[in-house]
C-alpha cells in the first residue's frame, strides 16, 4: 500500500510532526514505519479496507498508532514494552470484521 501525500500529512498530524515534515529523519522513518505498520496489520490477519468503508477509519487509526509507536520508540534499546489496550481492542475488532 503506497503512502500518498494526503496519508503522509495525516500521519504527520497524528504524530504531531507537521512542523518537522522537512526533517530528514522524519522523511526517512515515517514511510518505513508506515510500511511496517501495514505489514503488521496484514500479518495480524487484517487486510486494507476498501476506500470509503466504515472500516477505513478504524484501519487508519491502527496504522497511525503503530507508526507513532515506532517513532516514539525508535531510539529505545531495551525497556519495558506494554500493550495499549485501546489499540488491542480495535485490532481485535478489525479481525472479527474481516470479510
Amino acid at each position: 500500500m503506497a503512502l500518498s501525500d494526503s496519508r503522509l500529512n495525516a500521519l504527520l498530524a497524528y504524530c504531531k510532526l507537521t512542523e518537522l515534515a522537512d526533517d530528514p529523519e522524519v522523511q526517512t522513518l515515517i514511510p518505513v514505519f508506515y510500511d511496517a505498520a501495514v505489514g503488521y496489520m496484514s500479518d495480524a490477519g487484517v487486510s486494507p479496507p476498501l476506500p470509503g468503508t466504515a472500516r477505513e477509519a478504524q484501519y487508519d487509526l491502527c496504522v497511525n498508532y503503530l507508526v507513532l509507536d515506532g517513532w516514539e520508540h525508535r531510539d529505545l534499546a531495551v525497556g519495558a514494552v506494554s500493550d495499549n489496550p485501546a489499540f488491542r481492542r480495535r485490532l481485535n475488532q478489525m479481525k472479527l470484521t474481516e470479510a
